[in-house]
């Protein structure tokens, strides 16, 4: 798998619109433009999901991110990639479709 490694400034979005960042970021450890590396290891929030389901709010809340073995680690967690699978889901758990990752520069690639 090759892509380019996400970091706590990288923008991603819910498959409504809404925003998906990091819950909480080391402040130390590995760096790119000096944002956070994300890893296997860092949980993601959804703010401003305006999905609904009938008439019902279903937002998305979470995203889960399984990063694949790139044979890269950082602090011991695999690093996400923005190829990286993933799925985003409401407070009940329900899934509600894949994060969309804005392309961006290209910092450093992994393949």
């Amino acid at each position: 798998m090759s892509g380019s490694l996400l970091h706590a400034g990288a923008v991603i979005g819910c498959p409504h619109g809404g925003r998906v960042t990091p819950a909480a970021m080391p402040s130390g450890g590995v760096r790119i433009g000096g944002a956070a590396m994300a890893t296997s290891a860092h949980t993601y929030v959804v703010t401003g999901c305006p999905h609904t389901v009938d008439g019902v709010p279903s937002p998305c809340a979470a995203v889960r991110w399984t990063a694949a073995d790139t044979g890269v680690t950082a602090d011991g967690s695999h690093v996400l990639l923005d190829t990286s699978a993933a799925q985003c889901f409401s407070a009940a758990l329900v899934p509600q479709g894949p994060p969309v990752v804005q392309a961006a520069q290209r910092k450093v690639t992994v393949r």
